[in-house]
């Protein structure tokens, strides 16, 4: 199938495709006669993969690594886990980060008139003024 075809099929963009391609995360497909790419099931089954991981955060270079234990049939799972809790340890830091912005953000709102006055603490808070 074609490069659009492929991403159909997959449901990544087709500039994806080709940006995975150039990073080297996926081989070169092979070429028809015209020189178009010339995808298979395999090549699919790999981009829906990397699609998955994708959207579990995981980043290209982990997204490499998980590829290349996959493709290894014989490769020990315990480095599949130790990436996945070293992605998930990080998600929990990211995710603790993120609440605690909420958080400070919510008391900068609570703090905030949000009427005709010119004083506000978000500005202030942004703008590193003492409270």
């Amino acid at each position: 199938m074609n490069i659009g075809a492929a991403a159909q099929a997959s449901g990544v963009s087709a500039k994806m495709i080709r940006h995975y391609e150039a990073i080297g995360l996926l081989p070169p497909p092979a070429r028809r006669d015209n020189s178009y790419r010339d995808y298979g099931e395999p090549e699919v089954h790999e981009l829906r993969f990397i699609g998955r991981a994708r959207k579990l955060g995981f980043s290209m270079a982990e997204i490499g690594a998980l590829l290349a234990l996959w493709r290894d049939r014989g490769r020990p799972s315990r480095e599949v886990r130790q990436l996945a809790v070293r992605h998930l340890a990080d998600l929990e830091q990211r995710i603790a980060e993120l609440r605690g912005m909420a958080a400070t953000l919510a008391q900068l709102v609570e703090c905030c008139h949000g009427d005709a006055r010119p004083d506000c603490p978000i500005l202030d808070e942004l703008g590193g003024a003492p409270r």
